[in-house]
């Protein structure tokens, strides 16, 4: 179509100009604009620095390998992927402000991370309002989806986990009498613990001392001692990697024989680098990624991980990689990179083959994933233990 005056032309050209004002005022912040350019931006999430670093670093690893690949296979819907960076250091202050950068001045089309639960929600409550889709790539606790609908996760929830690990600890092991330690300044610590005396309760188990500590600290003589004292058959501890390899150390010190049995929150390098020969299986963590008997998936990521960073992968590497893949095939299949049209696709996701496990979304966007690895440390190496299925109605 063309015009022959000159008026009309203008009058076509104030008309375009006037709609495109509107429709850049309506829905969420910047919708418009997350579709926009050539470009599609993701805002990555996660520390690179800090005292949960070992979850950010590979988890930005993996985000960005994923990146890599989809924009050799020509990208997203005719686009190029953009990884966003920033380091959180862990700290909620920190991961507010980014968040909001992110979401107000790079007009990212989708949040990727936190692995922690509580930096999780503090983004999530800000992606929620602006409405931005946020995926986290290993947040466990309660309480994450509930903050509102563009809030999803793709991890092994405790939920699910820790009863299949209970029944282990009790009719694989043997181990009757039980001891548990949290960490009390530790958001994923307290909020596992009473996941875990609600399954050991259920099974009857004999929890023969409850001991505390706090992240940071660095002397768990007492605890230790007590511990020993207790004559507990295994420990149960819900905290981060540094205290257990820590509290380790204390017991080959006091000459304590004992096992430790905690989460995903062990699944962290420096475990087998602080703790050495007092990990070497002597710790035993439940996650949902293991690089031992892989699926098909599993093994060509292990192959291009390789190849990219010369290191071996580890859970959080892996879910970041799905977590992208995941939102891009989300995009693909609604045709629009808006979170306020991928979104409802996205929650459809069933039977996803990643390389962190099968995903499948429940109706409140809770991931279901099977089966539970148990890993141990092995030759200063994460080592598999033992496969559980999962069990969920």
């Amino acid at each position: 179509m063309y015009f022959k005056n000159k008026t009309w032309v203008a009058l076509a050209l104030s008309m375009v100009m006037v709609f495109s004002l509107m429709a850049g005022c309506g829905g969420g912040a910047g919708d418009s604009d997350k579709a926009a350019g050539d470009t599609i931006k993701l805002g990555f999430l996660g520390a690179t620095t800090g005292s949960v670093a070992n979850y950010g670093i590979p988890g930005e690893k993996g985000m960005k390998l994923a990146i890599k690949e989809i924009n050799a296979e020509g990208g997203v819907l005719g686009k190029q992927l953009q990884g966003i960076y920033e380091d959180n250091k862990g700290d909620n202050t920190e991961i507010a402000n980014i968040t909001t950068k992110y979401i107000t001045r790079d007009k990212v089309a989708a949040l990727i991370g936190d692995p922690c639960t509580g930096l999780t929600k503090v983004a999530a409550d800000i992606a929620q309002k602006n409405q931005v889709v946020i995926f986290s790539s290993g947040a466990t606790g309660d309480g994450v989806v509930e903050i509102g609908d563009y809030v999803f996760r793709n991890t092994l929830l405790d939920i699910f986990a820790v009863p299949a690990v209970v029944d282990w600890m009790l009719d694989d092991q043997g181990w009757e009498k039980v001891a548990v330690i949290t960490s009390l300044n530790n958001g994923y610590s307290t909020a596992l613990t009473p996941v875990f005396k609600k399954s050991l309760e259920a099974r009857n188990a004999n929890i023969v001392i409850e001991e505390s500590v706090n992240d940071g600290e660095t002397d768990f003589t007492a605890q230790v001692t007590k511990l020993k004292n207790s004559g507990a058959d295994v420990l149960v501890f819900t905290g981060y990697y540094t205290e257990a390899a820590l509290i380790m150390n204390e017991a080959q010190k006091q000459n304590l024989d004992i096992k430790l049995i905690g989460g995903d929150g062990l699944y962290g390098q420096d475990l087998a680098k602080l703790g050495l020969s007092a990990v070497e299986e002597k710790v035993i963590f439940y996650c949902g990624f293991a690089t031992d008997q892989p699926s098909p998936e599993t093994a060509a990521f292990l192959e291009k991980y390789r190849a990219e960073y010369n290191e071996e992968p580890d859970m959080f590497s892996a879910q970041y990689y799905d977590a992208v893949y995941i939102i891009a095939d989300a995009m693909e299949k609604s045709g629009s990179a808006d979170p306020t049209v991928y979104r409802d696709e996205l929650a459809q996701l069933k039977d996803y083959p990643g390389v962190s496990g099968q995903t499948t979304f429940r109706a409140d966007r809770e991931p279901v994933k099977s089966p539970v690895f148990l890993m141990t440390v092995k030759d200063g190496q994460f080592a598999l233990v033992n496969k559980i299925p999962v069990e969920v109605e």
